[in-house]
């Protein structure tokens, strides 16, 4: 009889062939997909062919996302766009996105099916961790990794050993899954989850959309995780059932499973957060935050760039208008999201406000295009990072915080709260 196990061991000991693993054990395991975008593919396709095979393991089961610099900003881009363009058409891949179809990764892949319960994901991206919410172990690799992935569909791990947060009770009006991970991350630091599996759980998770526990599992790999996971439960299964392209598995962790530490929180403790530079740790509450003046606000990512994510913002926003010291971007994380937002007048409510909306794409978020900051400039984001020089100019400034709280601090000019604009 196996030994007791958590999600993230279960899943693992499937895709590895073993009845059960252990923290620290040596596996390899069968890949389900491996995820690549237009920075790292090139990469990953020159070192594919250095290893000497024609063609990848299955076609159907790699995902080619070109997201970071597209449309193609520069000669540069548009090379290595076409590198990943090339090789998706020379190897048959069945899930590359053109632009126009496209999406930022870690949106788009759950929204169309490709990702699900119990798979076992790699990704030359560090937010592959995203794909958690949905009860997958998903977890970003160099490229290096995912061309041996292309090759083989196989990949080794060190079994991570688990952490357990419990988060129960009801969260304060307008606090969000954003918060959550923020307050989790401000709590247990950077390194905190270095190398082990995040899993979330409890009533307040329980209640929550999907589009707020993907920005949870997101954010992950900001406390170090090797992957962030939420148990399946009804609301995954009504997101999953008639989207996911093949079944999915469940894995649920044992009762006496054993966790390296378990993290219990009241959800009520928690306050809309903001991240202040240069480290997602360094948090404090919104409300304390108000005398940070700032001249840029980004809404999207791959955080907070779903359709909820637009919807808080436009609440917000609606019938309002952006600080005329103030540059407001607002970036759906993928094309349906965009038309949705038109479909639901969000579009004109951010155009009214005016904020500049833009196609999909990862750009302002790594410093890439699309809202570079100049010398001093602060930014408030729905982004994931907050690193010197991160959007542009070492010396600029970036604070991370929710949707909600990004639309109210570019009304406001400064960080601020939605009721700060109350009438």
């Amino acid at each position: 009889m196996a030994c007791p196990m958590t999600m993230a061991e279960k899943i693992l000991a499937a895709h590895a062939g073993l009845d059960e693993v252990e923290p620290g054990q040596l596996i390899e395991c069968n890949l389900d997909l491996v995820l690549s975008n237009d920075i790292t593919s090139p990469i990953a396709i020159k070192n594919f062919k250095q290893i000497g095979v024609e063609k990848v393991f299955d076609p159907t089961k790699i995902a080619l996302v070109p997201d970071h610099y597209v449309p193609n900003k520069d000669i540069k881009s548009a090379e290595q766009a076409k590198q990943v363009r090339d090789f998706a058409r020379e190897q048959g891949i069945t899930h590359y996105y053109e632009v126009g179809c496209m999406g930022v990764e870690h949106a788009l892949l759950p929204e169309q099916g490709v990702v699900g319960a119990g798979d076992l994901i790699i990704g030359a991206d560090s937010h592959t961790c995203t794909y958690g919410a949905l009860g997958a172990f998903s977890t970003g690799v160099g490229s290096t990794d995912a061309a041996v992935g292309y090759a083989t569909g196989k990949a080794w791990f060190k079994v991570p050993e688990s952490l357990l947060f419990k988060i129960d009770g009801q969260l304060a009006p307008g606090v969000t899954g954003k918060d959550v991970i923020l307050h989790i991350i401000g709590m247990i630091g950077v390194d905190g989850a270095l190398y082990k599996a995040m899993e979330f759980t409890g009533s307040a998770i329980r209640t929550m959309s999907m589009d707020q526990r993907l920005s949870i599992s997101n954010m992950a790999i900001e406390a170090g995780g090797k992957a962030g996971l939420i148990e399946v439960d009804d609301i995954t299964r009504a997101y999953m059932d008639g989207r996911t392209e093949r079944p999915y598995t469940e894995y649920h962790s044992d009762s006496d499973a054993v966790y390296a530490h378990v993290y219990e929180i009241d959800a009520a403790d928690i306050p809309a957060t903001v991240a202040w530079p240069h480290l997602p740790s360094n948090t404090r509450p919104a409300a304390d935050s108000r005398d940070v003046k700032i001249d840029q606000a980004v809404i999207g990512s791959c955080t907070n760039g779903r359709l909820e994510d637009m919807r808080q913002a436009a609440d917000v926003l609606r019938g309002r208008k952006v600080h005329p010291d103030v540059r407001c971007i607002v970036i759906p994380a993928t094309q349906a999201v965009y038309k949705q937002c038109i479909a639901e007048g969000l579009m004109d409510v951010f155009l009214d406000a005016n904020c500049a909306v833009s196609t999909p794409t990862c750009g302002p978020c790594l410093g890439g295009y699309m809202g570079i900051l100049a010398a001093g400039e602060r930014c408030v984001s729905t982004s994931n990072r907050n690193f010197v020089g991160r959007m542009g100019d070492p010396t600029s400034e970036v604070y991370l915080a929710s949707p909600a709280v990004a639309a109210a601090s570019a009304v406001l000019g400064h960080i601020g709260l939605p009721e700060d604009i109350a009438e």
